[in-house]
């Protein structure tokens, strides 16, 4: 069968062309199937080049090495023939092969009734003192990287029309739909929960699990979708992220991951996913956080006492990939009384990335959206992630990444959150509730 993987291989013209004409938006003028291609290897061509620099997560890439005319190496995605996903060689050619894993939101296990609603959420964090300040999301873009927005149900919930630059939006390939009017569903869920805590931000919309991409999944998005997204979102932020530019900051919501390790390579392979810090897109993720952009991903929903099916049991080193990076914010879910959800998943994360995951957490399991129909709450750690990325949003209204970074900011945020039990970090709750206001009054706003 044919396998799809990503490799990383020298720039050429017809990568650098294809880079380039995904980033404008038009169609390439020569077919990447004209690339110099390993052997054993066939280029996907509906799969454009990434610029990746050296291809080194370790090696302090910056942003001037990551356009298509001055990149070092390129992502590509390639099929190869394999008996199953799990056989595909290490190499091919001296090349090495990396895995491009099936990802699905984190949509809650169970049915319960919410606890709560958004007016004890925004009375959890303080919101009325930060808003009172002028901390609601003015000038920061947050992009929702999910299934897609609805703006006209958002409406009808809000009160009022949120912000959408659809010209910084993005779609995968077959995705039709405009910026802003996708179906009701997980993407819209978790819009409205970051627009709780910045009423006043400007939304992004980014698709990626409206895809079906090719490979040795049957169905669902795969991790290449992810890779080209980020690779967009690199570009918008290298032209927006200066003095006078386009937004005061960017905000990255990730409501998205990997439920088991079988959706992956095998653990003996070198090109795993899950526990590499140097996969290709775990590599495109530290480029994001090391020039300025906040990324938040939720822990997953493979916690002990209430593991989503697609968990096959497994609660233990549950936090895995993108979602364990050290360069992100991740985050556990508790209901608004403060009581963790059994379904939040757990750390110590994977062998081999940073264990102490989740860093803090936040509110999920209320009534908010309803994007899943009257009375349904907006739950599993996809909730907890967006209301935490509408209160760094919140914060960056007056807080700049030139003057705090994320490593910084977050950093903040571990240390102000509440703890809940003894002081310090745990399994449960990382480093406490997240409490955005004590954070912002810390950095002097």
């Amino acid at each position: 069968m044919r396998v799809s993987v990503f490799t990383v291989i020298p720039g050429q013209e017809p990568l650098r062309e294809s880079a380039a004409a995904a980033r404008a938006g038009r169609v390439p003028s020569m077919s990447l199937e004209s690339a110099n291609m390993p052997g054993g290897l066939q280029v996907d061509p509906t799969f454009a080049a990434v610029p990746i620099g050296s291809g080194d997560a370790n090696s302090g890439l910056l942003m001037a090495a990551m356009t298509p005319e001055t990149s070092d190496n390129f992502v590509v995605r390639a099929f190869v023939e394999a008996n199953d996903p799990q056989s595909v060689p290490a190499e091919v050619d001296g090349r090495a092969l990396f895995a491009d894993p099936v990802i699905a939101p984190y949509i809650t296990c169970g049915g319960t009734l919410p606890v709560g609603g958004v007016p004890q959420v925004q009375t959890g964090l303080n919101l009325a003192a930060m808003h009172g300040r002028g901390l609601d999301g003015t000038g920061v873009a947050v992009a929702i990287m999910d299934t897609g927005i609805n703006l006209k149900h958002l409406q009808q919930k809000l009160g009022y029309m949120p912000r959408l630059d659809a010209a910084h939006s993005w779609s995968p390939a077959g995705v039709t739909n405009a910026p802003g009017a996708h179906p009701v569903h997980h993407g819209t869920m978790c819009a409205f929960d970051a627009l709780i805590g910045a009423p006043k931000a400007t939304l992004l919309d980014f698709p990626i699990l409206r895809s079906s991409a090719p490979g040795g999944s049957t169905s669902g998005s795969t991790l290449s979708t992810a890779v080209q997204a980020y690779a967009q979102l690199i570009a918008f932020w290298g032209e927006a992220f200066a003095p006078g530019g386009t937004y005061a900051a960017l905000v990255v919501n990730n409501s998205w991951g990997i439920f088991h390790p079988s959706w992956d390579f095998p653990a003996s392979h070198p090109g795993r996913y899950i526990d590499n810090p140097n996969h290709p897109f775990n590599a495109l993720v530290s480029v994001l956080a090391r020039t300025g952009a906040d990324i938040l991903f939720a822990a997953g929903n493979c916690g002990a006492q209430c593991p989503d099916i697609r968990c096959q049991g497994r609660t233990t080193g549950a936090i895995m990939g993108a979602n364990a990076s050290l360069d992100v914010l991740t985050l556990a879910g508790c209901d608004t009384g403060n009581l963790r959800v059994g379904y939040s998943s757990q750390g110590p994360s994977i062998a081999n990335m940073p264990p102490q995951k989740p860093d803090v957490t936040a509110y999920t399991h209320f009534l908010g959206s309803e994007a899943f129909g009257v009375g349904s709450p907006d739950s599993g750690t996809s909730a907890a992630c967006p209301v935490a990325a509408g209160c760094v949003a919140a914060i960056r209204t007056k807080v700049s990444p030139y003057t705090t970074p994320p490593a910084s900011l977050f950093a903040q945020l571990r240390a102000t959150a509440n703890p809940v039990g003894p002081a310090g970090w745990n399994g449960d709750y990382g480093h406490g509730i997240i409490n955005p206001d004590s954070c912002a009054l810390t950095l002097g706003v």
